[in-house]
């Protein structure tokens, strides 16, 4: 497995202090994702940012949890998948979505379904979706800023996962009790 450096505020560049030190502000800890992007400081800025400005589009806790946590799974993140259950309990995101989520089981509510299906159809078809994928996603109640905003939240998501992969980043204390294999 290749590993990359999970930088400290101390060991950080100087261009990533500031940025970790906000990431120990707002979590009570430097999450080891963080630790490692800080070893490029302009990619630990880029994910702060995409993170900040998807959770400022027009989906909710769950449905920002649907996004998220349909991408982690389907790239197998070993490190976001238990990060995003923590995180999504944080948001007091019903269990029975999370455990669906992970699982790869249907969610109950034909709106989130269908926000989990058009998210693993942008994945996995690269951005190639037909007219009949964007009818159904309008169909449950979505319109076209959704489409967008879900590819905001894939390109958050490719940095952390992608990153996890090549770092093998280590699951933070916090979210042991979430680990998750596909």
């Amino acid at each position: 497995m290749t590993t990359l450096k999970v930088h400290s505020i101390e060991s950080a560049p100087e261009e990533s202090k500031a940025l970790l030190e906000n990431s120990q502000k707002a979590y009570g800890m430097i999450p080891g994702l963080h630790g490692v992007l800080a070893g490029a400081p302009k990619i630990l800025e880029a994910y702060q940012t995409l993170h900040e400005l998807f959770t400022q589009t027009s989906f909710n806790e769950e449905e920002l949890t649907v996004v998220w946590q349909a991408i982690n799974v389907e790239h197998a993140c070993h490190y976001c998948v238990p990060a995003h259950t923590g995180i999504a309990k944080m948001m007091k995101v019903n269990d029975d979505i999370t455990e669906a989520l992970r699982n790869e089981t249907p969610l109950a509510d034909a709106k989130l379904e269908a926000l989990r299906t058009m998210t693993l159809t942008i994945v996995r078809n690269r951005g190639h979706v037909s007219q009949a994928d964007l009818d159904a996603f309008y169909a449950a109640g979505y319109g076209e800023p959704q489409v967008l905003e879900i590819i905001l939240g894939l390109s958050q998501k490719v940095i952390s996962n992608y990153t996890n992969h090549i770092a093998n980043t280590p699951v933070d204390a916090a979210f042991k009790p979430f680990a998750w294999s596909k």
